[in-house]
């Protein structure tokens, strides 16, 4: 049932601006709202609150925090309720939930005749030209080469692009240790999707693309396929990660490891960074879960644009590569933060 402030807040509409577009809307709800709030595991949701909550500057955030930091176990439910108000935010388009994950490569630190594709690290020319040199030109010259800029080696090339793609992975060494990396910079060009390119030539239809199904188009035609990764200008490069022990996500935006299944990716314009953000994914598998806004992506605009983070190596791949569902998404923020965002302090 929709609460009182819900309905009595002027945001609950979507207005127009002058030129056209959707205005930001704030609307205030009750947790009663929540779909599935109640059955939760609101303490795995609080550790990952905790992860990056010292990061915010404002004291009340940081009263929050520590606050959070004395919550003892199975008392985390209480401890959102009682400090925060849901606010659902809306810039007049429909909400989409896609997912993420960090790529696991086989590879080597130096080159054989299995492991000879590298990961660069960004040279000083490409930091100081922007755009630098496209995909096809970095890697069809001799520009990188004999330089030291290899971080390691990996066995598949198309592996190696969606690891650009995700930003950042690890390395599964061949004498069994792991090499984390982390994104390292761009060459500078805009990012074009191949999968869209394959259904503008008619190969797929859109229901059809998904990360797997590129990868084995790739595969299946070797020639065509090279030409069809360097329709993709974009480059990233790496840097070797030596902080983070292995059985930890990666970094995320705010520079803290990610928690798989509890951080989710958004666009910071409208959902800022840090904050618990209620997922209501719907689709084929549903999902109701409190999360934590904790990382960014470039594909991530809008106010109910979300990537979830599903975790490492191919099965968390193939989950996250599956995943296109409508629903909605709802912050939690402070009380008098709620109240603040909504006109009139309705």
């Amino acid at each position: 049932m929709i609460g009182a402030l819900r309905a009595l807040a002027l945001a609950g509409s979507v207005l127009m601006a002058g030129d056209g577009r959707a205005e930001v809307t704030h609307d205030i709800l009750e947790f009663s709202d929540l779909d599935g709030w109640a059955d939760d595991d609101h303490d795995a949701a609080l550790a990952a609150f905790r992860n990056t909550c010292a990061d915010f500057n404002d004291p009340d955030w940081l009263s929050l925090c520590a606050v959070a930091d004395t919550i003892a176990p199975g008392k985390a439910r209480g401890f959102f309720e009682l400090f925060f108000r849901p606010v659902l935010v809306g810039n007049g388009e429909p909400a989409l939930f896609t997912g993420y994950f960090e790529p696991e490569l086989d590879g080597s630190l130096s080159r054989t005749d299995r492991f000879r594709y590298p990961l660069y690290k960004m040279p000083p020319e490409a930091r100081d030209n922007n755009p630098w040199l496209t995909r096809e030109e970095i890697l069809t010259s001799e520009v990188m080469q004999g330089r030291g800029l290899e971080i390691a080696w990996v066995d598949d090339p198309v592996e190696l692009f969606f690891l650009q793609i995700q930003g950042s992975g690890r390395i599964r060494l061949t004498n069994g240790k792991m090499l984390r990396v982390g994104y390292g910079g761009a060459n500078g060009h805009p990012y074009r999707s191949i999968g869209v390119e394959l259904v503008r030539r008619g190969i797929y239809g859109a229901h059809q693309v998904s990360a797997q199904v590129i990868k084995n188009w790739v595969r299946r035609n070797p020639e065509a396929g090279e030409a069809l990764l360097y329709h993709n200008p974009s480059y990233v490069f790496f840097r070797r990660i030596r902080s983070i022990p292995a059985q930890d996500g990666p970094l995320g935006a705010m520079n803290r490891s990610v928690t798989a299944m509890r951080s989710v990716a958004v666009d910071p314009d409208f959902t800022p960074l840090g904050v618990p953000v209620w997922v209501e994914k719907d689709g084929a598998d549903p999902l109701r879960r409190l999360m934590v806004a904790q990382d960014t992506g470039s594909a991530i605009k809008g106010a109910q644009r979300a990537d979830i983070f599903f975790g490492t190596g191919d099965a968390a791949g193939q989950a996250a590569g599956k995943l296109r569902d409508p629903g909605r998404m709802v912050m939690l923020m402070p009380i008098q933060r709620a109240y603040a965002m909504v006109p009139d302090g309705l």
